[in-house]
């Protein structure tokens, strides 16, 4: 072979190389790692439920659930608490509080999101506004338009958290008050389709944003057998595009692990929901790696 030509066809060999194997190509992949952990209608239960509850002995109580946190955060680095409504109402401290102990407890928790739900309510628009002052966490809510109300500019649609390297777009979906609550509770509060909003709001987090997970805070309830139907955490999953996880409340449906619907896409949408009154905590983790974002969860007993 001449000269010219050997040196000509090893160029194209190590160009070929080089353009197919890169450095990089030898370096371990980037695992990325996020771990949710979610309540719902815990309802004012502060402490635990007595030993001789006929349904909940001994379960439940805000500092087991601190103590869990608190395990969960030393052994994860990138963690987020979230809470999917009806923090207010069914127990006296409620009645005599009117929700401050829960804010400050849920802060001292260092929850970092919540949702309202109907209850929260209970003791009007203006007793909820009366006890935001006592949270260093946000409200968000997509489908109540609070814009003549004292709530207006203070809960927003959705937050943005970044962890870890990862942008986590999150919004809230609230339930039909009408029927649920007097009007002379939630006044001026305007309800939207929340099926209508999911699909505004997770192309807004997906497409502007470039969120790399996206999250409904849900109280819209989980129906199996919706015949009416009526907007719920299956139908926004399987209705929408680009949510990762909706966690929800109001029905207080106890889940051992999520629910898997398919989207729009034909993509898994992680739905959990962890029954009432603070005795269980969820847990969802995600894992990022080349490209690829897989998700699973479970039910911890409190």
């Amino acid at each position: 072979m001449k000269r010219r030509d050997f040196i000509q066809k090893t160029a194209a060999g190590s160009a070929l190389l080089m353009g197919g194997l890169s450095l990089s190509s030898f370096a371990e992949p980037e695992i990325k790692k996020l771990t949710i952990l979610h309540t719902n209608d815990v309802h004012s239960h502060i402490d635990p439920f007595p030993v001789d509850d006929p349904k909940y002995a001994n379960k439940g109580g805000v500092s087991r659930r601190a103590t869990l946190i608190d395990q969960v955060r030393r052994e994860e680095e990138h963690v987020l608490l979230l809470d999917a409504g009806d923090i207010f109402q069914g127990t006296p401290y409620f009645n005599y509080y009117g929700g401050e102990l829960e804010m400050k407890l849920m802060s001292m928790l260092k929850y970092d999101l919540g949702t309202l739900g109907n209850h929260d309510f209970d003791n009007g628009i203006d007793g909820f506004y009366k006890q935001m002052p006592h949270a260093t966490f946000d409200f968000v809510s997509a489908n109540y338009d609070f814009k003549n109300t004292v709530l207006d500019g203070l809960v927003k649609p959705y937050k943005i958290f970044e962890k870890g390297g990862l942008k986590i777009g999150i919004f809230g979906l609230g339930v039909e008050l009408n029927g649920l609550v007097d009007k002379k509770l939630y006044k001026e509060t305007v309800y939207n389709n929340p099926i209508d909003v999911a699909q505004d709001m997770s192309r807004i987090l997906k497409l502007d944003h470039k969120c790399d997970l996206i999250i409904c805070l849900s109280h819209l309830g989980f129906i199996y057998d919706n015949d009416n139907q009526k907007p719920s955490d299956l139908m926004l999953g399987r209705t929408t595009k680009n949510i990762d996880a909706i966690i929800g409340g109001h029905t207080h449906t106890f889940l051992s692990k999520p629910y898997i619907q398919k989207n729009l896409d034909g993509k898994d949408v992680l739905i959990n929901q962890v029954g009432a009154f603070g005795i269980n905590v969820g847990r969802l983790d995600f894992t990022f790696e080349n490209g690829r974002k897989s998700g699973s969860g479970k039910t911890i007993i409190v």
